[in-house]
This record gives C-alpha cells, sequence and structure tokens, in this order.
C-alpha cells in the first residue's frame, strides 16, 4: 500500500537563512550576487529562504536595504520558494514598520525574534508579537533564541501565541527539546529547527524542517537528510546528519559567528558573499581552510 503523500508546509522544509552578500568595493549590498546565490540556493533544494535575518547582518543593514534585498531575491527565484524576512527589533513600532515594508517588497511571511537587551517580561513579549501579527497581513514566524536575545519563549506562551490566526511557526534555538516538543504536542506551529545540529531530532519528532545557516552552502546535503527520513530510511538520515556534523560545528560553535565562517566558506568557494560589516571580521585563512576542508568531505560523500 502506498503511503499517502505528506503536504507541503505553507513555508516549506528546507529553508536557509540567507547571507547577505556586499560588495568588496564599496560594502554596498550585492543585489546581483544575492539573487545569483538564492537562485543556486532554490536549484540545490531549498523550498524557502529566510532574508535580512541575523546571518544576513540586519543589524547592521538599513530599512531601505532589507526592502531591495526582498525585492531582488523574489525577482530572482520567483515563486519557486517562500520568502520570510526578517523584521524584529526591540522595538515593536519599528517591526511594525519593517513588516509592512516587508509584504510591499514581496515576501511571504515575516520572522519576528523576541525583542533583544531590554529583557521584557512574558506578557510584553506575548503583547509584542500580537502587536505585529494583529498590525502584519503577513503569516509570522516566531523566533526564539535567547542567548543572542536575554529572553526565551517560554512554552506557555508560544502555546497562547499559537492561537493567533496570524501565527504560524517558530524558529526554535532554545536549546530545549522537552519544551519545543510540549509545543509540538498542544499547538498547530510549524516548529523550524533553528540549529543545524537539531535538525533531525526535531524532525524526528513532528518538526517541520529547519531554518539553516548551514545550508548557505551545502542546502543539497542537508534537504538529503529530510528526505531520506521521508522516504522511512531513518537510518541513512542519521548516517547523513552525522556526515554534516563537523561543518555544523566549524560553521556554528567555532567561536564565530555564522554569518563569518559562512561568508568566508562561500568566498573560498567562489559564491557571493563579500565582506562582513563591522563590527563583525573576517575569518582567518586557517578557520577558512578548515571549513573549505570540511566542505569537501561532506560533498564529496
Amino acid at each position: 500500500m502506498t503511503s499517502p503523500v505528506t503536504p507541503a508546509p505553507l513555508l516549506g522544509r528546507a529553508l536557509c537563512a540567507m547571507i547577505t552578500p556586499f560588495t568588496a568595493a564599496s560594502d554596498a549590498p550585492d543585489l546581483p550576487g544575492a539573487q545569483r546565490l538564492a537562485a543556486r540556493l532554490v536549484a540545490e533544494g531549498c523550498d524557502g529562504l529566510v532574508l535580512n535575518g541575523t546571518t544576513g547582518e540586519s543589524p547592521t543593514t538599513t530599512d531601505a536595504e532589507k526592502a531591495a534585498l526582498i525585492r531582488a531575491v523574489r525577482e530572482a527565484v520567483g515563486e519557486r520558494a517562500s520568502i520570510i524576512a526578517g523584521v524584529g527589533t526591540s522595538d515593536t513600532r519599528h517591526t511594525v514598520e519593517l513588516a509592512h515594508a516587508a509584504h510591499k517588497a514581496g515576501a511571504d511571511a515575516v520572522l519576528v525574534v523576541t525583542p533583544y537587551y531590554s529583557k521584557p517580561p512574558q506578557d510584553a513579549v506575548e503583547a509584542h508579537f500580537r502587536a505585529v501579527a494583529d498590525a502584519c497581513p503577513l503569516p509570522v514566524m516566531l523566533y526564539d533564541i535567547p542567548a543572542r536575545t536575554g529572553t526565551r519563549i517560554e512554552p506557555d506562551t508560544l502555546l497562547r501565541l499559537a492561537e493567533h490566526p496570524g501565527i504560524v511557526a517558530v524558529k526554535d534555538c532554545s536549546g530545549d527539546l522537552l519544551g519545543i516538543q510540549k509545543v509540538l504536542a498542544h499547538s498547530e506551529l510549524a516548529v523550524y529547527a533553528g540549529c543545524d545540529e537539531h535538525n533531525l531530532a526535531l524532525y524526528a519528532v513532528g518538526g517541520t524542517g529547519y531554518v539553516s545557516t548551514v545550508a548557505n552552502a551545502a542546502p543539497r546535503q542537508l534537504r538529503g537528510v529530510l528526505e531520506a527520513f521521508d522516504a522511512g530510511d531513518t537510518a541513512r538520515a542519521a548516517r547523513l546528519q552525522q556526515q554534516a556534523t563537523e561543518l555544523i560545528e566549524l560553521t556554528m560553535h567555532a567561536g564565530l559567528p555564522g554569518t563569518v565562517t559562512v561568508k568566508g566558506l562561500l568566498g573560498a568557494l567562489g559564491l557571493p558573499a563579500g565582506p562582513v560589516r563591522a563590527p563583525l571580521r573576517p575569518a582567518d585563512p586557517a578557520a577558512v581552510d578548515a571549513l573549505l576542508a570540511a566542505y569537501d568531505r561532506l560533498t564529496a560523500g
């Protein structure tokens, strides 16, 4: 008996937290480069692109640059992939403004991170997300990354927010697999792994997919994990996830921000990347050499 085909989720399964390429000469957004990179990512298996997130250096890009990037990538990929625009800030009003600008520029959804640094209590966190979802016509993906923001979205808060019709997903970087399984068990939120080492683990307990930084360089290999699991070959899925561990570790857990490591690797591969903006600094040659060696081993398998 043939198994029923699982319908594709609203925003896709294999999502890439895409970098923002800059030109080496002027440190301006390299929009043609972004279009080439986006087209490659989609061709290699990404069915959604997250633009203007932290990996896209959102803290140092202007509102106008963010909108221009969305328009350029939409032109490049058309309807072949969803575009989720990062709009989160510490200011509710500014976040709403960015959400409207993302809608106007052609995004399909918005990614909204917990307000950072100010450490609001849970009732204020909830009110912030509801205000954005109430004001924005696009579906909202929440982003829980307490190591960066200083405040997590507690599971009970997520469950209340899941009742809002405009809040459809969460990118989970909480590190709390028990808490996020509680959300999976008691809500209809689409849950995406935001840490590449959790891609398979979260997918196996009902997650929708991932939002991956490593996918900038190895989109096909990461998607292969999900495809093997969907095909019922859990042993192969585990093996493919394990094979990606070295590149994941060097990209995300070697003491440098993922933006820095990914741009270093993409540059070494001859793909659009360019410099990072200050206060970030480029990866040193030894780090890039290690990344390139790990990438070669992964893609040769």
